[in-house]
């Protein structure tokens, strides 16, 4: 038996299209929620990565220097770490020096 030219209800061509778009919009989320995860993955891996190797986190802080000189601003503050700060900070505070 062979079916042709079938007339659906107009209210049943409206609800197969709302399940279709259900279905593909359901598709999307899975694949954006699977892409969230691995982008998460990959920046854990990355972190840790770069907190066993201090030279490789040097190397990026001062990646992250270079892009953040790029930007317009007129006024850039530099984030330092204290030990590299504190014998600047210790010959200041000695009279004679300087």
């Amino acid at each position: 038996m062979e079916l042709k030219d079938i007339d659906l209800d107009d209210n049943m061509v409206r609800a197969m299209a709302r399940q279709a778009e259900a279905e593909r919009n359901r598709r999307a989320k899975v694949i954006n929620a699977l892409g969230e995860q691995q982008a998460a993955q990959t920046l854990v891996e990355a972190a840790n990565a770069l907190s066993q190797n201090a030279s490789a986190m040097q190397l990026r802080y001062l990646e992250t220097l270079a892009d953040i000189a790029h930007d317009k601003s007129q006024l850039i503050i530099f984030p330092l770490p204290l030990d590299l700060i504190a014998p600047l900070l210790r010959r200041g505070a000695t009279p004679g020096q300087g």
